[in-house]
């Protein structure tokens, strides 16, 4: 057998195809539960002949017994393992005996979340090949993503434009399980509406904030370097009652953040590697263009000298008007 997407796991499940061995590899874990929820569908399996424990948890003598014993009054038997990353040396390598020589009555399902470990573990992952399927989950990146989001938002009713699906998408993260949470909530919240359009102050409300609360507005200000809004917001904010320490956070960030991803593009590093070395998410891409107009390594020295000034200001009470510092920062940063 061999190395296979997603995809072709559902195509096979669909068909009532079930190998004796799976290795779900990858971090997203939303993913590789319904797909061992798909694979016991497949086999209904009942209390005799089922079995899933985390890996650290198990004795892995007691369940390899288990996975070598013919199923009772059935004709399968259901061995789930999960975070087989954590096992020890000896474990693994009784593990790896086993996968060697599979019992074919029994669908042994193993999950592997670090991704990064896993590139280490190409006995393991041979094996796995050899016996029956190694599936990898990676987290959806880019229109995968979205194309998700906007396929269970639809399952729900729900008919959302895609600036809604962005911004949902950029105040949750790749997280499957949240966005499926807060999917369920704006069903909720649009529930005894005839209209199901979803738009962004839809997802706003349903994350916690107005339209006028939007928390990414005074980041995305600093980002596309638009001095002029950030000091209308900070004004905005502190006039709201927010902490300034608060505010000061919601800027420091944005401001490191674009400061790296500039240094790194005068690196040379091409846009892709930016992302992978900054961190960044499939929808920070424009910030690599934006990047371009931040200001040099000076300015961005002094605005950090000013940032420490105003935090250890606001920490020690010792700051007269929260306004002066936080807009001081902004001012220096972008002074010509």
């Amino acid at each position: 057998m061999s190395k296979i997407s997603a995809e072709k796991l559902n195509t096979e499940l669909a068909k009532n195809t079930v190998s004796p061995v799976y290795l779900l590899t990858g971090e997203d874990v939303y993913r590789k539960n319904l797909a061992i929820q798909k694979i016991r569908e497949v086999l209904h399996p009942d209390d005799f002949n089922s079995y899933q424990s985390e890996a650290d948890k198990a004795d892995l003598g007691e369940v390899l017994a288990l996975a070598n014993t013919a199923p009772v009054f059935s004709e399968n038997r259901l061995v789930v393992l999960t975070g087989i990353e954590k096992l020890r040396k000896d474990p693994k390598e009784a593990l790896i005996r086993y996968l060697d020589n599979p019992l074919p009555t029994t669908t042994l399902v193993l999950t592997h979340n670090d991704a990064k470990k896993m590139k280490t573990e190409k006995v393991l992952a041979e094996v796995c090949s050899d016996a029956g399927r190694v599936v990898s989950f990676d987290e959806l990146k880019k229109d995968e993503l979205n194309a998700w989001v906007r396929q269970k938002m639809q399952e729900k009713g729900l008919q959302p434009d895609f600036d809604s699906v962005d911004l949902l998408c950029e105040s949750i993260g790749g997280e499957l399980n949240a966005l499926e949470n807060e999917i369920e909530k704006l069903s909720l919240y649009t529930a005894d509406r005839a209209d199901k359009h979803i738009t962004k102050p839809d997802v706003l409300a349903c994350i916690g904030f107005s339209k006028e609360e939007n928390p990414f507005e005074l980041s995305n200000a600093i980002t596309a370097c638009n001095k002029n809004r950030a000091v209308q917001l900070v004004d905005k904010l502190v006039d709201d009652g927010e902490e300034p320490v608060s505010i000061l956070s919601k800027m420091t960030f944005p401001i490191l953040k674009m400061a790296r991803i500039k240094r790194l593009s005068q690196a040379g590093m091409a846009p892709a590697e930016i992302l992978r070395a900054a961190g960044l998410m499939y929808w920070e891409s424009r910030l690599v263009n934006q990047a371009r107009l931040f200001p040099s390594q000076s300015h961005f020295l002094s605005a950090l000298n000013r940032i420490i000034e105003a935090d250890a200001a606001f920490k020690s009470s010792t700051s007269s008007d929260p306004k002066i510092l936080l807009k001081g920062i902004l001012l220096t940063l972008f002074s010509k």
